[in-house]
Order: structure tokens, then sequence, then C-alpha cells
């Protein structure tokens, strides 16, 4: 992961927790055939680069107001 990608997405989701599993799942999303939501700049990039760009636009979120145990 590119460092300055992390830094960005850390301002637009700032409890590390939730920004390390918005990614995880991002990635797994990726992974298993999910079309990007970004177009990469021509720099190379991973995917959890991708997923990190993705967050950084707002083209990915999360809802604070979601219980996951419910």
């Amino acid at each position: 992961m590119k460092p300055h990608l992390v830094t960005e997405a850390s301002k637009v989701i700032k409890d590390p927790q939730i920004l390390i599993n918005v990614v995880s799942r991002r990635v797994r999303q990726l992974n298993s055939g999910r079309p990007p939501l970004v177009v990469s700049t021509g720099e190379r990039l991973g995917i959890a680069d991708l997923a990190l760009m993705e967050i950084i636009q707002g083209k990915v979120t999360y809802d604070a107001s979601i219980d996951p145990n419910a």
C-alpha cells in the first residue's frame, strides 16, 4: 500500500479499525471480480491502493449507524 493513499483515506475515515475493515471488504470484492470504481492515474496500483483511492474519492463509504450485530 502506498503511504500517501493511507494518509488521505485516513482523513475520510478517521477510525483506523473501520478504515481497515472497509479496505479489507473492498479488496475481497475486487478480488472476486467486481470492477474498480476509479480509473488508475497511470501510477501502478495494487488492489488495496485501488480500494483506498475509492475511499478518498468518495466512491466507497460506510454507514456508522448500521449495527453489524443486528
